[in-house]
Formats: C-alpha cells, sequence, structure tokens
C-alpha cells in the first residue's frame, strides 16, 4: 500500500520526534494505545519496521529515519497548500479583498531593494496586496516551504535555496559593523581575521535553525538587540553592505576586503502558478536590472 494518510504521518513524525509514546500521546491530544495501535498498522501497510522499542525506550530504524525527513516534508507541504488556499480564495469573491501576497524578508535586511520593490510592484495595475512579513536569521526557508508566506528574500551563502526557484537580484559584498570608537573602526578596510578574534570585541552569535553556533559573543535575538551591544562596545558582527540603511551614529561600518559575496535572491515554491507572484517576480527582476544592482558594493 504506497498511499499515506495525513492522520498516520502526523501520529509517527510526533512519535519519532518524542521518541517515547507517551509524550507524543500527549502532545497529539490522544490516549497513548489507539496511537500504539495507530502506529503498528501503519508498519504493517507499507511492510517495514519503523521504530525498535526495547526496555531502554524507542529509537527510529533507518526506514523510520527515512519517512521522519518524507514525512515532515509532505505534512509541510499539505499546510502550505491550505494556508496559500485560503489566501487566494478572497480574491474569488465578488467585493472580496484584492489577492494576498506574504513576503518573508529577513528583519533589516536588503532594505533600499525591499522599499523600492514595494513601491515599484504597488504601482502595477491589479497589484496583489503584499504583508511583509519580517524573519530571524534563515528563517525565510522554512516560513517559505510551510505556507507562512508566498515568496521570500534568501541571501545566498546563508539560506538555502534548494527546493525553490528564484531569481538573483543584487550581489554586494560585506562590512564590518563595529562601534564608532573602537580602533578598528578607524581602518579602510578590514579582513575577516581582523574582526573573527579581538578580545574585546567578540563576535555575535545569531541562532541559525534554532541553535546558536559556540564562541565568546553574545547571542543575538534580533536585530535591536544587536545594534544596541554594537553601540555599548561589547560586539561586532558582518553584515551585507545594505545594512548600512539601519546603523546608529554610535556605529561604523568598515568593508571587508576578503568576506563571499552575498547574492540575494527572490525565492518561491517551484510548483506556484499564482499570476500574482509571477507578477511581483517580473516587477523585482525588472527593477534590479534597471538600477544595476547585480554587481558588488565594496564601499
Amino acid at each position: 500500500m504506497d498511499t499515506l494518510e495525513t492522520r498516520e504521518l502526523r501520529y509517527f513524525v510526533a512519535v519519532a520526534e518524542e521518541l517515547h509514546f507517551g509524550r507524543a500521546a500527549e502532545r497529539l491530544g490522544m490516549a497513548q494505545p489507539p496511537l500504539s495501535r495507530a502506529i503498528q498498522q501503519l508498519e504493517r501497510r507499507i511492510g517495514v519496521c519503523l521504530l525498535e522499542r526495547n526496555r531502554r525506550g524507542v529509537r527510529l530504524t533507518g526506514a523510520g529515519e527515512v519517512l521522519l525527513h518524507e514525512g515532515r516534508a509532505a505534512l509541510d507541504a499539505t499546510t502550505a497548500a491550505a494556508r496559500r488556499t485560503r489566501r487566494a480564495g478572497g480574491a474569488d469573491s465578488p467585493g472580496g479583498p484584492r489577492n494576498r501576497l506574504v513576503l518573508a524578508v529577513k528583519a533589516a535586511g536588503s532594505h533600499e531593494l525591499l522599499q523600492k520593490l514595494l513601491d515599484a510592484y504597488a504601482a502595477e495595475p491589479d497589484a496583489a496586496e503584499i504583508e511583509v512579513l519580517p524573519c530571524g536569521m534563515c528563517e525565510q526557508e522554512g516560513i517559505l516551504r510551510d505556507g507562512r508566506a508566498d515568496v521570500a528574500l534568501m541571501h545566498a551563502p546563508f539560506n538555502s535555496l534548494a527546493g525553490f526557484d528564484s531569481e538573483e537580484l543584487m550581489t554586494e559584498g560585506q562590512i564590518a559593523i563595529l562601534p564608532a570608537g573602537h580602533p578598528l573602526a578607524a581602518r579602510k578596510t578590514l579582513s575577516l581575521a581582523d574582526v573573527s578574534d579581538v578580545p574585546d570585541l567578540p563576535l555575535a552569535r545569531w541562532a541559525r535553525h534554532g541553535t546558536h553556533p559556540p564562541g565568546p559573543g553574545p547571542e543575538i535575538h534580533d536585530q535591536t538587540q544587536l545594534a544596541q551591544l554594537i553601540a555599548l562596545g561589547r560586539t561586532v558582527a558582518v553584515f551585507p553592505d545594505s545594512a548600512r540603511a539601519w546603523l546608529w551614529t554610535e556605529h561604523t561600518a568598515v568593508p571587508l576586503t576578503d568576506a563571499p559575496p552575498v547574492v540575494t535572491h527572490i525565492a518561491w515554491p517551484a510548483h506556484s502558478r499564482s499570476l500574482a507572484l509571477a507578477g511581483l517576480i517580473r516587477t523585482a527582476t525588472q527593477l534590479c536590472r534597471a538600477r544595476g544592482w547585480s554587481t558588488r558594493r565594496s564601499s
């Protein structure tokens, strides 16, 4: 039997993530015995063992690892379909709201590009309403996959574009953002080595996929916190050149000579057939070509 029900996948993913039937049942709001029976029935139907159960607990088999990965993706896809369908449905009724697109962006990222894009698209005939959804570091990918957004501004090499269609919009260099009074702030340029091991100024640590990398620098949760810690002389951060738009007077930006370029893409689900989305993508690519934003900025 090759067909799996959404309910079965949801049950299995809960058990696979908790590795405990009691906690999974509590998470699902159901009793444990019917959950155990449902997993056993699933294993019989697809003809493989998904979980090894013994006195020490529960662990995934190789087949279970595969179904966990595939099941998460399938559940994300069904959730995304429902969310995007609800957003599109309002535009089908006479007198209903305009079609709406949710655009996921990294907070304070590509500020000039975003503002120009919103203005240019709003001037288009029959433009959809754009809801801007600010995200934390590297969150656009998950938000786009599960349908909370229809389209996103993504930044390579920091965001993964796997599974999405995309168009390159802008390439820029990177800068170190330092306290204005720090000795390094007086330099014309810096290297990554110059800012990676400064005893009194450790690099800020952003969470990636929910986990902060190791290091002595402060754990950063949002851009306002980061801006204040830099102003207070507690940390230094590396950002694309376009981050200059949000700098305070207490900050100084110094170009990094050896940092890889950051490429901003507009990305969307590969299967999308939205005419409103196609219009937004067309506006974005035309805008960036007209302004010559596809060349790297160095100062």
